[in-house]
């Protein structure tokens, strides 16, 4: 059963801030800031520090970490895939999700 939609960069090499993440598995803890409120923490990515999933809509706003939303559509109408409902969805994985959990990207 498909839960979410995310939304990530393209494939850069790992570069920090404007590619996606490696294939592998990571380990994910639940973490706080001012700026996400309550949102997740990627660990042990290789080369990359503060890999977030969190809550925002458009492809600007990922500086390499992932958005989570309802659906995918080009909201703003600027060629690129966003994601809807972002907040709510983020709430919904903070209440369905464990505090520490194992994410494997294929």
């Amino acid at each position: 059963k498909e839960v979410a939609k995310t939304l990530e960069l393209a494939d850069k090499n790992n570069a920090p801030k404007i590619s996606c993440i490696p294939k592998g598995s990571y380990k994910v803890v639940r973490r706080f800031s001012q700026k996400y409120g309550n949102h997740f923490h990627i660990t042990d990515v290789p080369n990359r520090s503060f890999i977030l999933i969190h809550n925002g809509n458009y492809h600007t706003q990922i500086l390499g970490c992932v958005l989570v939303g309802k659906a995918h559509l080009d909201i703003n109408k600027d060629g690129y895939k966003d994601v809807t409902a972002s907040k709510d969805k983020m709430k919904e994985l903070l209440a369905l999700l464990p505090n520490e959990f194992t994410l494997t990207i294929e």
